[in-house]
């Protein structure tokens, strides 16, 4: 056994911004039993050590708390992970058609290729989406299935196969089948006004077996750890069913290998069964739950279908169901009588005073009386409606999905309605809990880095300005949303966010100093060095012998062998690329002259390029 005053691991020669108002700043940190046990000085971190301590030395790196994503899929992606290929910050169209192509010709039937997320054409040199005849180019037997945002989703021919529309399939509710001048489908699947059609068609395609998934889990979450996150609360989602979709993290968490932490809300599948849902869920289950890796945090973000207004901003404000207050006020009666905490999606304020109208209802009966609750988005609330989350204990959890949609919001409701969307100034100038998150995976990036550059910038990720300085935040601010903020909303204030004596020992040590650096560089940051519970759980760079080796990823044609995740260009001090071969390989330009900016080795990035086949890397 450790003496409680002997460290396990010791850092040094950190910078290491503590976020704690009474020590902002350390050079050193020692950890025992899994919490912060000194953080200061490098003399007073090494008296706690002793033969058996691990020293593991910084070399000035920019350390912070561990981030906290406080709206993710985690539990849904992490299924699926392993069969989806990504376009996060892929930084062209004809590179993006490239990889699409490649995985395409590697996908054995009856399996699909999926884009699934996290991506705009915003963000593309083109400045446009591909088109049908590009994806059924690309991909002539294979089914394709793209997902944009929460508007559209473009099937190519094959997909339209195994779907089975066709000229006889009526439209769903909600959602519209785009038909050529026979009737025929095109491909192009449209949002009308929900994405019920999406996810549905999305659902249709083959799974991947139990010990795949608990793989495609294990990379999603040694992903995360990459990019700095050490906990999320879970969301919950559409076709995320309790507790039979839970098993492959209930199983990792039995066995000590969750690198994340996650706190998980439930959500409702069954419209018109929603309340038999959460009678049943709060005899199964309470509310913290589990322990610190994995625990139950309430009910949400889907508390009754009939209150979902989805936020595609292509299309006119949705009018919620007249009947939304009856079905609502009966499931928050139940849930604040039983104590759980819940959270319920929300994008627009005409949608927030009509639940908050029923919040108050059931308050004067049952007093809330700081019970955890709070809304998920409110891109549009008004001060009014913020006074009134505030007088009802609440919080709000923003997320960076402006950053993906920003431009056609600004189309529909203009540049000054922008500028103020989602309005996270005037809520923290107000007082009431707020913590940051991404929202992933199916429409924002889960990269942690897009989020902090949204908020620190004012931009979207194609670069158009959305926010003025009344709105954009300080980078002291921004971090600490991602990380003691957002710990407010699964009830875990004071036990994390910080590196704090007492506090869990989660941190990341960055490739690049987050205070300092230009803001368009904040986009590129990642962890050289992720610890949760003060164990190194993921290492590269000069650190990479501190942390566990990567494990192979299963199975063998899925699009993370040769695209690992969030898209990163080749590294400068690595890229062996003469000057002369920029631009001069037709798709891959773009991404050869990034490679003069980045901070990432060049290794994570051949077996992309180089299985393209690309000459410039035949070194």
């Amino acid at each position: 056994m450790v003496s409680p005053n002997k460290a396990e691991l010791i850092l040094i020669n950190g910078k290491f911004h503590t976020l704690d108002r009474q020590k902002p700043l350390a050079d050193a940190v020692a950890v025992s039993g899994g919490k912060f046990l000194e953080v200061g000085t490098r003399a007073e971190v090494m008296r706690h050590g002793d033969d058996k301590t691990q020293v593991i030395d910084l070399g000035g790196r920019t350390v912070i708390p561990g981030l906290n994503d406080s709206h993710l899929h985690l539990i849904r992606g992490g299924l699926n992970y392993n069969l989806e290929l990504r376009w996060e910050g892929v930084p062209s169209l004809s590179d993006a058609l490239a990889m699409l192509k490649k995985q395409a010709d590697r996908t054995p039937q009856p399996q699909w290729v999926r884009v699934v997320g996290g991506w705009t054409e915003f963000q593309f040199a083109e400045r446009r989406m591909p088109t049908l005849e590009e994806l059924n180019a690309a991909a002539p037997d294979t089914p394709v299935f793209v997902l944009h945002l929460y508007d559209r989703a473009l099937l190519n021919q094959a997909a339209l196969r195994v779907v089975g529309y066709t000229k006889d399939t009526p439209n769903p509710p909600g959602g519209e089948i785009q038909r050529d001048k026979a009737g025929n489908p095109t491909g192009m699947l449209i949002a009308k006004p929900n994405a019920m059609i999406l996810y549905a068609t999305l659902a249709k395609g083959p799974t991947l077996p139990l010990e795949y998934q608990v793989n495609s889990t294990r990379q999603f979450l040694r992903e995360l750890n990459r990019l700095g996150l050490t906990s999320v609360i879970d969301a919950g989602g559409g076709f995320q069913n309790y507790p039979d979709d839970y098993k492959v993290v209930e199983q990792l968490a039995k066995e000590g290998q969750l690198t994340v932490r996650i706190a998980y809300n439930l959500f409702t599948q069954r419209k018109g069964g929603e309340l038999d849902d959460f009678k049943r869920w709060t005899d199964m289950v309470k509310p913290g739950q589990g322990d610190d890796f994995y625990r139950q945090n309430g009910a949400g973000e889907m508390l009754v279908f009939s209150a979902a207004d989805f936020e595609d901003f292509l299309q006119p404000r949705p009018d919620l169901d007249p009947g939304m207050e009856g079905e609502l006020e009966a499931v928050v009666r139940h849930l604040v009588g039983q104590r759980w905490p819940f959270r319920l999606h929300a994008t627009y304020n005409e949608s927030i005073s009509r639940m908050l109208d029923v919040f108050e209802k059931v308050d004067k009966d049952i007093p809330f009386d700081g019970l955890h609750w709070f809304f998920d988005h409110a891109e549009t609330i008004t001060s009014k409606n913020i006074e009134r989350v505030r007088a009802l204990g609440g919080g709000i959890a923003i997320q960076h999905r402006m950053a993906f949609q920003g431009e056609y919001f600004a189309e529909r409701y203009g540049a000054a309605a922008a500028a103020q969307t989602p309005p996270v100034a005037r809520m923290l100038e107000m007082g009431i809990p707020v913590g940051a998150g991404t929202d992933a995976t199916r429409v924002a990036s889960y990269n942690p880095w897009t989020s902090l550059y949204w908020m620190v910038s004012g931009r979207t990720v194609g670069g158009m300005k959305l926010f003025d300085s009344v709105n954009r935040l300080s980078r002291d601010t921004a971090l600490e949303l991602y990380t003691a903020g957002s710990a407010w909303f699964s009830s875990e204030q004071g036990k994390k966010g910080h590196i704090q004596a007492g506090q869990l020992a989660d941190l990341a040590v960055l490739t690049a100093d987050f205070f300092t650096v230009p803001e368009e560089e904040i986009k590129s940051i990642e962890s050289l060095m992720t610890v949760v519970g003060g164990k190194v759980v993921y290492a590269a760079g000069e650190l990479s012998s501190h942390g566990p080796a990567a494990i192979p990823v299963v199975p063998d044609w899925s699009p993370v062998t040769l695209v690992p995740g969030h898209y990163r260009p080749l590294a400068a001090s690595a890229c062996l690329l003469p000057h002369s071969c920029i631009g001069a390989c037709g798709v891959h330009g773009h991404a050869h002259d990034n490679a003069r900016r980045s901070a990432v080795p060049v290794s994570d990035h051949t077996g992309f390029w180089g299985a393209l086949g690309c000459s410039c890397f035949a070194f």
